[in-house]
Protein backbone atom coordinates (compact mmCIF):
# COMPACT_ATOMS: atom_id res chain seq x y z
CA UNK A 1 0.00 0.00 0.00
CA UNK A 2 1.25 3.40 -0.73
CA UNK A 3 1.56 5.92 1.82
CA UNK A 4 -1.18 7.82 1.07
CA UNK A 5 -3.30 4.73 0.68
CA UNK A 6 -2.08 4.05 4.66
CA UNK A 7 -2.54 7.50 5.84
CA UNK A 8 -6.31 7.61 4.34
CA UNK A 9 -6.91 3.94 6.31
CA UNK A 10 -5.48 5.01 9.05
CA UNK A 11 -6.88 9.08 8.91
CA UNK A 12 -3.06 10.10 9.64
CA UNK A 13 -0.76 12.26 7.30
CA UNK A 14 1.58 10.82 4.90
CA UNK A 15 4.44 12.40 6.98
CA UNK A 16 3.41 10.51 10.44
CA UNK A 17 3.40 6.70 8.19
CA UNK A 18 6.60 7.61 6.87
CA UNK A 19 8.14 7.68 10.40
CA UNK A 20 6.23 4.89 11.70
CA UNK A 21 7.25 2.92 8.61
CA UNK A 22 10.57 4.02 9.61
CA UNK A 23 10.34 3.22 13.56
CA UNK A 24 9.13 0.05 12.99
CA UNK A 25 11.63 -1.15 10.61
CA UNK A 26 14.45 -0.45 13.57
CA UNK A 27 12.24 -2.07 15.93
CA UNK A 28 12.52 -5.15 14.31
CA UNK A 29 9.18 -5.51 12.43
CA UNK A 30 9.94 -6.86 8.27
CA UNK A 31 8.18 -3.70 6.81
CA UNK A 32 9.61 -2.25 3.74
CA UNK A 33 9.36 0.18 1.21
CA UNK A 34 9.48 -0.27 -2.63
CA UNK A 35 10.18 3.03 -4.88
CA UNK A 36 8.56 3.18 -8.39
CA UNK A 37 4.74 3.79 -9.89
CA UNK A 38 3.67 0.39 -8.57
CA UNK A 39 5.46 0.47 -5.52
CA UNK A 40 4.51 1.07 -1.71
CA UNK A 41 5.08 -0.16 2.14
CA UNK A 42 5.38 -3.89 2.12
CA UNK A 43 5.49 -5.89 5.42
CA UNK A 44 6.80 -9.26 4.37
CA UNK A 45 3.73 -12.15 4.41
CA UNK A 46 2.85 -14.39 7.11
CA UNK A 47 4.68 -12.01 9.89
CA UNK A 48 3.03 -11.52 13.04
CA UNK A 49 3.78 -9.65 15.71
CA UNK A 50 4.72 -11.24 19.21
CA UNK A 51 5.52 -10.05 22.55
CA UNK A 52 8.39 -12.48 22.21
CA UNK A 53 10.15 -11.01 20.09
CA UNK A 54 11.77 -8.78 22.52
CA UNK A 55 15.15 -8.90 23.62
CA UNK A 56 16.18 -10.16 26.97
CA UNK A 57 17.33 -6.89 28.04
CA UNK A 58 13.77 -5.13 26.30
CA UNK A 59 11.57 -7.29 28.48
CA UNK A 60 13.71 -6.62 31.61
CA UNK A 61 13.53 -3.11 30.92
CA UNK A 62 9.94 -2.87 29.91
CA UNK A 63 9.30 -3.84 33.38
CA UNK A 64 10.83 -0.68 34.75
CA UNK A 65 9.51 1.67 32.17
CA UNK A 66 7.75 3.30 35.38
CA UNK A 67 11.19 4.73 36.61
CA UNK A 68 12.75 6.99 33.53
CA UNK A 69 15.23 8.78 35.80
CA UNK A 70 16.97 4.97 36.92
CA UNK A 71 16.59 3.45 33.20
CA UNK A 72 18.53 6.04 32.32
CA UNK A 73 21.19 6.06 34.88
CA UNK A 74 21.57 2.11 34.66
CA UNK A 75 22.15 2.85 30.55
CA UNK A 76 19.11 0.86 30.04
CA UNK A 77 16.79 3.60 28.16
CA UNK A 78 17.53 2.75 24.61
CA UNK A 79 16.54 -1.08 25.73
CA UNK A 80 13.34 0.24 27.42
CA UNK A 81 12.45 2.31 24.56
CA UNK A 82 12.88 -0.19 22.05
CA UNK A 83 10.61 -3.03 24.04
CA UNK A 84 7.99 -0.02 24.36
CA UNK A 85 7.66 0.22 20.45
CA UNK A 86 7.51 -3.36 20.20
CA UNK A 87 5.10 -3.80 22.34
CA UNK A 88 2.91 -0.61 20.74
CA UNK A 89 2.92 -1.90 17.59
CA UNK A 90 1.21 -5.56 18.89
CA UNK A 91 -1.36 -3.36 20.24
CA UNK A 92 -4.48 -2.27 18.84
CA UNK A 93 -4.77 1.14 16.98
CA UNK A 94 -7.32 2.33 19.32
CA UNK A 95 -4.73 1.42 22.51
CA UNK A 96 -1.79 2.23 21.07
CA UNK A 97 -1.63 6.16 22.74
CA UNK A 98 -1.21 3.67 26.47
CA UNK A 99 1.95 4.56 26.78
CA UNK A 100 1.77 8.28 26.05
CA UNK A 101 -1.58 8.14 28.11
CA UNK A 102 0.43 6.20 31.00
CA UNK A 103 3.45 8.61 30.99
CA UNK A 104 0.75 11.93 31.55
CA UNK A 105 -0.56 10.46 34.40
CA UNK A 106 2.18 9.31 36.76
CA UNK A 107 5.95 10.43 36.76
CA UNK A 108 8.39 8.32 39.70
CA UNK A 109 10.48 11.56 41.09
CA UNK A 110 12.68 9.18 43.52
CA UNK A 111 14.76 11.72 45.24
CA UNK A 112 13.73 14.13 48.21
CA UNK A 113 13.53 17.75 47.92
CA UNK A 114 15.92 20.32 47.78
CA UNK A 115 18.74 17.97 46.60
CA UNK A 116 20.26 16.67 43.76
CA UNK A 117 22.12 13.08 43.89
CA UNK A 118 24.11 12.54 40.42
CA UNK A 119 24.07 9.21 39.31
CA UNK A 120 27.32 6.99 40.39
CA UNK A 121 29.71 7.12 37.25
CA UNK A 122 30.67 3.25 37.70
CA UNK A 123 26.67 2.47 38.11
CA UNK A 124 25.99 1.08 34.35
CA UNK A 125 29.26 -1.01 34.69
CA UNK A 126 27.59 -2.49 38.25
CA UNK A 127 24.15 -2.51 36.19
CA UNK A 128 25.81 -4.74 33.54
CA UNK A 129 27.54 -6.87 35.79
CA UNK A 130 23.54 -7.50 37.66
CA UNK A 131 21.86 -7.81 34.63
CA UNK A 132 24.49 -10.66 33.53
CA UNK A 133 25.08 -12.53 36.85
CA UNK A 134 28.70 -11.57 36.46
CA UNK A 135 31.50 -11.37 39.34
CA UNK A 136 33.19 -8.39 40.08
CA UNK A 137 36.26 -7.07 41.67
CA UNK A 138 35.64 -4.19 42.93
CA UNK A 139 37.44 -1.04 44.85
CA UNK A 140 35.44 0.43 47.54
CA UNK A 141 36.01 3.32 50.36
CA UNK A 142 35.34 2.98 53.95
CA UNK A 143 35.71 5.39 56.55
CA UNK A 144 39.37 6.43 56.10
CA UNK A 145 40.71 3.57 53.98
CA UNK A 146 40.28 1.46 50.56
CA UNK A 147 39.37 -2.19 50.19
CA UNK A 148 38.84 -4.63 47.58
CA UNK A 149 36.21 -7.41 47.59
CA UNK A 150 35.56 -10.35 44.95
CA UNK A 151 31.40 -9.20 44.78
CA UNK A 152 28.62 -11.36 43.36
CA UNK A 153 26.20 -8.37 42.64
CA UNK A 154 22.64 -10.01 42.95
CA UNK A 155 20.47 -7.04 42.62
CA UNK A 156 20.34 -2.72 42.41
CA UNK A 157 18.48 -0.65 44.97
CA UNK A 158 17.77 3.22 44.29
CA UNK A 159 16.62 4.89 47.98
CA UNK A 160 16.09 8.43 48.03
CA UNK A 161 18.00 9.39 45.48
CA UNK A 162 21.15 6.82 46.62
CA UNK A 163 22.31 4.00 44.85
CA UNK A 164 22.98 0.98 47.05
CA UNK A 165 24.13 -2.77 45.64
CA UNK A 166 23.34 -6.01 47.54
CA UNK A 167 25.61 -8.39 46.90
CA UNK A 168 27.11 -11.66 48.00
CA UNK A 169 30.62 -11.97 48.74
CA UNK A 170 32.04 -15.47 48.13
CA UNK A 171 33.36 -17.81 51.15
CA UNK A 172 37.01 -18.24 50.66
CA UNK A 173 37.89 -21.53 48.95
CA UNK A 174 33.94 -21.88 47.91
CA UNK A 175 34.83 -22.84 44.13
CA UNK A 176 33.33 -19.01 43.10
CA UNK A 177 35.21 -19.03 40.65
CA UNK A 178 34.48 -21.74 38.46
CA UNK A 179 30.84 -20.58 38.05
CA UNK A 180 29.14 -23.81 38.85
CA UNK A 181 27.40 -24.37 41.75
CA UNK A 182 25.23 -22.14 43.74
CA UNK A 183 27.98 -21.39 46.71
CA UNK A 184 28.14 -19.78 49.42
CA UNK A 185 28.55 -16.63 51.10
CA UNK A 186 27.34 -13.41 53.33
CA UNK A 187 25.02 -10.88 51.26
CA UNK A 188 26.20 -7.40 52.11
CA UNK A 189 24.96 -4.31 50.90
CA UNK A 190 27.23 -1.17 49.18
CA UNK A 191 26.65 2.24 48.04
CA UNK A 192 27.95 2.74 44.25
CA UNK A 193 28.75 5.84 45.00
CA UNK A 194 31.86 4.66 47.25
CA UNK A 195 33.18 2.19 44.49
CA UNK A 196 36.05 3.39 43.37
CA UNK A 197 36.71 0.35 40.66
CA UNK A 198 34.82 -2.20 39.45
CA UNK A 199 35.82 -4.59 36.25
CA UNK A 200 34.90 -8.02 35.79
CA UNK A 201 35.83 -11.31 37.35
CA UNK A 202 36.41 -13.98 35.09
CA UNK A 203 34.74 -15.19 32.17
CA UNK A 204 32.09 -17.74 33.89
CA UNK A 205 28.54 -16.30 35.45
CA UNK A 206 27.95 -16.96 39.03
CA UNK A 207 24.95 -19.17 39.72
CA UNK A 208 22.41 -17.34 41.84
CA UNK A 209 20.77 -18.49 44.55
CA UNK A 210 16.80 -18.78 43.96
CA UNK A 211 15.86 -18.31 47.17
CA UNK A 212 17.59 -14.45 47.15
CA UNK A 213 14.27 -12.02 47.45
CA UNK A 214 16.03 -8.94 46.76
CA UNK A 215 12.92 -7.02 48.24
CA UNK A 216 12.56 -9.03 51.08
CA UNK A 217 16.42 -8.43 51.84
CA UNK A 218 16.19 -4.82 51.39
CA UNK A 219 13.73 -4.22 53.91
CA UNK A 220 15.34 -6.65 56.51
CA UNK A 221 18.87 -4.55 56.40
CA UNK A 222 16.94 -1.20 55.96
CA UNK A 223 15.21 -1.96 59.34
CA UNK A 224 18.43 -3.31 60.97
CA UNK A 225 20.36 -0.07 59.69
CA UNK A 226 17.55 2.19 61.45
CA UNK A 227 17.77 0.47 64.90
CA UNK A 228 21.85 0.32 64.86
CA UNK A 229 22.62 3.68 64.08
CA UNK A 230 20.20 4.62 66.91
CA UNK A 231 22.91 4.41 70.02
CA UNK A 232 21.72 6.89 72.21
CA UNK A 233 18.44 7.86 74.08
CA UNK A 234 17.03 10.86 75.56
CA UNK A 235 14.40 11.55 78.01
CA UNK A 236 11.51 13.89 76.49
CA UNK A 237 8.38 15.43 78.10
CA UNK A 238 5.81 16.16 75.32
CA UNK A 239 2.31 17.96 75.20
CA UNK A 240 -0.11 16.06 72.82
CA UNK A 241 0.61 18.40 70.13
CA UNK A 242 4.29 17.46 71.01
CA UNK A 243 3.51 13.43 70.59
CA UNK A 244 1.79 13.94 67.79
CA UNK A 245 4.23 15.94 66.08
CA UNK A 246 7.22 13.52 67.57
CA UNK A 247 7.36 11.37 64.48
CA UNK A 248 7.59 13.37 61.50
CA UNK A 249 10.68 15.13 63.02
CA UNK A 250 12.62 12.04 64.20
CA UNK A 251 12.88 8.34 63.53
CA UNK A 252 9.04 6.82 63.02
CA UNK A 253 9.22 3.64 64.14
CA UNK A 254 11.27 4.64 67.07
CA UNK A 255 8.84 7.45 68.09
CA UNK A 256 5.61 4.87 67.75
CA UNK A 257 7.19 2.55 69.86
CA UNK A 258 8.17 4.99 72.62
CA UNK A 259 5.02 6.69 72.84
CA UNK A 260 2.81 3.30 72.70
CA UNK A 261 2.67 2.44 76.15
CA UNK A 262 3.30 5.75 77.27
CA UNK A 263 0.44 7.15 80.40
CA UNK A 264 -0.30 10.86 79.82
CA UNK A 265 -0.55 12.86 83.25
CA UNK A 266 -3.10 15.48 84.44
CA UNK A 267 -2.21 18.08 82.08
CA UNK A 268 -1.69 15.14 78.50
CA UNK A 269 1.66 15.37 78.58
CA UNK A 270 3.85 12.25 78.30
CA UNK A 271 7.22 11.43 79.44
CA UNK A 272 9.20 9.14 77.37
CA UNK A 273 12.73 7.48 76.46
CA UNK A 274 13.10 7.91 73.02
CA UNK A 275 16.13 6.40 71.10
CA UNK A 276 18.16 8.86 68.65
CA UNK A 277 21.02 8.47 66.99
CA UNK A 278 23.26 11.10 68.67
CA UNK A 279 22.66 13.95 71.04
CA UNK A 280 23.55 16.59 68.35
CA UNK A 281 21.19 14.92 65.85
CA UNK A 282 18.26 15.06 68.35
CA UNK A 283 19.68 18.65 68.93
CA UNK A 284 18.50 19.29 64.76
CA UNK A 285 15.22 17.29 65.28
CA UNK A 286 13.63 18.84 68.69
CA UNK A 287 14.08 22.15 67.83
CA UNK A 288 11.60 21.75 65.32
CA UNK A 289 9.26 20.79 68.01
CA UNK A 290 9.82 24.17 69.87
CA UNK A 291 7.44 24.30 73.24
CA UNK A 292 5.91 21.06 72.62
CA UNK A 293 8.47 19.09 73.70
CA UNK A 294 10.55 19.58 77.25
CA UNK A 295 13.92 17.40 77.29
CA UNK A 296 14.59 16.16 80.41
CA UNK A 297 18.20 14.22 79.86
CA UNK A 298 20.92 13.89 79.15
CA UNK A 299 21.92 17.21 80.89
CA UNK A 300 24.24 18.47 77.97
CA UNK A 301 21.24 18.22 75.70
CA UNK A 302 18.85 20.06 77.96
CA UNK A 303 21.39 23.07 78.95
CA UNK A 304 22.24 23.31 75.18
CA UNK A 305 18.59 23.59 74.08
CA UNK A 306 17.96 26.11 76.84
CA UNK A 307 20.80 28.09 75.91
CA UNK A 308 19.52 27.87 72.54
CA UNK A 309 16.05 29.40 73.37
CA UNK A 310 17.11 32.07 75.62
CA UNK A 311 19.40 32.97 72.57
CA UNK A 312 16.01 33.72 70.74
CA UNK A 313 13.94 35.00 73.11
CA UNK A 314 16.40 37.64 73.48
CA UNK A 315 16.53 37.71 69.50
CA UNK A 316 12.54 38.22 69.70
CA UNK A 317 12.31 40.35 73.00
Amino acid sequence: MTAAELAEELEVSERTITRDAQALSEAGVPVYADRGRTGGYRLIGGYRTRLTGLARSEAEALFLSGVPGALREMGLEDAASAARLKVSAALLPSLRDASQSAAQRFHLDAPGWFRETPAPALLPAVADAVWDDRRLLARYRRQDSEVGRELEPYGLVLKAGVWYLCARVPDPGSGSGSGSGSGSGSYRVYRIDRFTSVEPHGENRFVRDEDFDLPGFWEERAAQFARAILRESVVLRLSPDGARQLPYVTDRAAAHEALADAEPDERGRVTITLPVESTVVAYSQLLMLGPEAEVLGPPELRDRLAATTARMAALYR
